[in-house]
């Protein structure tokens, strides 16, 4: 009998228990090769590359759009209104019969004052409390919805071309005191609304809530800017004076009736005293707010008795006495219509910063170089909040098709300018007679009438015909994204260190930043970029 170790030592029988040589391949058969992978061209399975995460940033006056570089929309849009802007534990508002308890009116209360965060006229802002505000959106973007620190993370801030410089201050400082932002990027919103909707060049009519900005854009430039007020805060207003004439029609006529007595005995309305009209007038604005076509415009009037009567629309007031507003759906554009086109109001009696969008529009397009003008009117760009009324784009190119065709671009209209047109267009018509008349050579020549005609024939070959042509767009935030997450550098680029030691002191104009990029170093330093300065570009 044989031992243990003698058991173990024992070797298997090869022809009872094969091994795995018969696994292996056959070199002299075609097989495969054993590849190997190189520590820095490695799969990305095996390796964890980071990259770079740029945060985009849209402020604007009433709200604040945050999301990451390459995505298509931002992950948050805030407020700053009155109920975004409560304290920790204040829950005020979830407690019951709360938006009917009777609130303290102000005294000198402009309507929508609460939910703004800045105006362009600085007096009477606490920049102190515009920081504060700024502050507490960005942490909460950061901790409740973009997940992210903020240390190491660049950012691009999206703002209006036109800002005070101690508005502009504001804003940074509260950012880079607050976050651990190496830098901030500017970018004007008109040019990353012509970029958004795929173009190079374009008109932006900037529909926003204290002003309509119309911005002519070649080549990603800002050429010519106009203004108006004619924006949705004047929208809002006129909405809320509507739903208070057939919520309380005895209340609105007395006030008309007193607003007919002077000027000196004008009382405020209890109306724009209370913050609670403004949220029940800008959600009705936003829901079912229309502007009609003018061509569907004399259908509408034609049978208006019968929309009366048929189409009314029923709208739940939250605001005490609680009733149902019955409000004829005819009735819904005119708050659209005196807000933003000024119907009713006669152009002689507007002021410059008065002017309708359409009309503001042709006298930005009349302003512009005839090259510049050719492109943008293939490519007027209608954005901001009150483009999303229904049929106001549709409305706002119609008419301008219409203002176009009837005056051409020429600057000078009126009785006296119709009376020459019709007299180029037609020479066998009869001249008036009158002291203008002496002006006129009295002698005909068919030499010079010939020249003539062959002149406005080259004049008009080479103004180039474009027919009017809106185009979408993705939006200023949507075009910050892509910018970013192409890489591409700005112009008005601000790094932290800098502007905490000398704020926006240190900017420098655009002359003295192209001269220290043409100098030549000779020395250690030769060939490494170094950064001379920045500058503020389209904002100093």
């Amino acid at each position: 009998m044989a031992t243990a170790a003698g058991y173990f030592d024992r070797t298997p029988n090869p022809s009872t228990r094969p091994g795995l040589s018969h696994l292996q391949a056959d070199p002299s058969l075609p097989h495969t090769p054993q590849r190997t992978f190189s520590s820095a061209f490695s799969s990305p399975s095996l390796s964890y590359r980071a990259e770079e995460e740029v945060l985009v940033f849209e402020l604007g006056a009433r709200h604040l759009s945050a999301g990451i570089a390459g995505e298509s929309n931002p992950r948050c849009r805030l407020g700053f209104g009155p109920e975004d802007s409560r304290r920790v534990g204040d829950y005020r508002s979830f407690y019951p019969e709360y938006h009917d308890r009777p609130r303290k009116r102000k005294r000198d209360y402009k309507w929508g004052e609460d939910h703004e965060l800045w105006r362009m006229d600085l007096r009477g802002v606490n920049l102190g409390l515009v920081e504060d505000k700024i502050e507490r959106a960005v942490r909460e973007a950061y901790t409740k919805y973009l997940l992210l620190d903020s240390k190491n993370k660049r950012l691009v801030l999206v703002l209006p071309s036109l800002m005070p410089h101690r508005l502009l201050s504001s804003v940074l400082t509260a950012i880079f005191d607050n976050f651990q932002t190496p830098s901030i990027t500017l970018f004007s919103s008109p040019a990353l609304n012509v970029m958004a909707a795929g173009c190079r060049a374009g008109l932006v009519v900037d529909i926003g809530w204290d002003e309509t900005i119309i911005t002519g854009v070649y080549d990603f430039r800002e050429i010519l800017v106009r203004r108006t007020t004619k924006a949705m805060k004047h929208v809002t207003r006129c909405m809320a004076e509507l739903l208070k004439g057939f919520a309380e029609p005895e209340a609105s006529s007395a006030e008309k009736s007193k607003s007919l007595e002077g000027p000196e005995k004008r009382t405020q309305p209890q109306l724009f005293s209370d913050s609670r009209y403004f949220d029940f007038a800008e959600e009705v604005t936003s829901r079912i707010a229309w502007c009609p076509v003018e061509e569907r415009k004399a259908e509408s009037e034609h049978d208006s008795s019968e929309a009366e009567a048929n189409d009314p629309i029923f709208i739940p007031s939250p605001l005490p006495p609680r009733k149902t507003l019955k409000i004829p759906f005819t009735k819904l554009p005119e708050p659209v219509e005196t807000g933003l086109l000024a119907a009713g109001n006669n152009l002689r009696y507007l002021d410059d910063h008065e002017q309708p969008l359409t009309q503001l529009i042709y006298d930005t397009l009349l302003s512009l170089p005839s090259d510049v003008r050719s492109a943008c009117m293939a490519r007027i760009i209608i954005t901001g909040g009150g483009s999303n009324i229904a049929g106001l784009k549709t409305r706002l190119l119609s008419d301008l098709s219409l203002i176009i065709k009837s005056r051409g671009w020429n600057p000078v209209y009126g009785r006296a300018a119709e009376q020459v047109r019709q007299l180029a267009d037609n020479p066998k018509l009869e001249k008036p007679t009158g002291p203008q008349t002496m002006l006129e050579p009295q002698i005909s020549d068919e030499i010079t009438e010939k020249l003539d005609k062959e002149k406005m024939k080259r004049l008009a070959q080479a103004e180039v015909a474009r027919e009017v042509r809106g185009v979408e767009t993705l939006g200023a935030w949507a075009g910050g994204s892509l910018v970013a997450s192409l890489k591409i550098k700005g112009v008005v680029e601000i790094d932290r260190d800098s502007f905490l030691a000398t704020g926006l002191a240190g900017a420098k104009g655009e002359h003295e930043i192209a001269a220290a990029t043409q100098r030549i170093t000779l020395g250690p330093r030769t060939g490494v970029g170094e950064k001379s300065g920045w500058t503020l570009g389209t904002w100093a």
